[in-house]
């Protein structure tokens, strides 16, 4: 699995490594049930510290595409559905950059979403 992170990008770098999984998912480059890279190999070849890539890999975890396990390492998960969970969880960040870029606060991003939800117009005049 190839990781890449950007040094200077605003993108906090365990969010750009947790994004590389998350885009192998999405793209089928890594399958569920495979084993991820030892955090403690990726940080090197990445030149980040350990912890970043472990932060990274919590994000995943939390967002239910990875299992970590104690002396296994981390698993990417074989629930029906992780590469669509991913491209979904892919699109949500893509939004939430988006709406960053436009100046938007959290919550006028979170009415736009409700207002998707909902079926209610999705901006004034609409």
């Amino acid at each position: 699995m190839l990781f890449r992170v950007l040094p200077g990008s605003p993108v906090p770098l365990g969010e750009q490594i947790a994004a590389c999984v998350r885009g192998a998912v999405a793209d089928g480059t890594a399958a569920p049930g495979e084993r991820l890279p030892p955090a403690r190999e990726v940080a090197e070849s990445l030149g980040v510290n350990v912890h970043t890539v472990l932060r990274g890999y919590q994000r995943l975890r939390d967002e239910g595409l990875i299992e970590l396990r104690r002396g296994r390492g981390a698993v990417i998960t074989t629930a029906p559905g992780t590469a669509d969970r991913a491209r979904l969880t892919e699109a949500v960040h893509h939004l939430v950059s988006q709406a960053r870029e436009l100046g938007l606060a959290d919550e006028e991003l979170l009415t736009l979403v409700r207002n998707g939800l909902t079926g209610a117009p999705l901006a004034p005049g609409t």
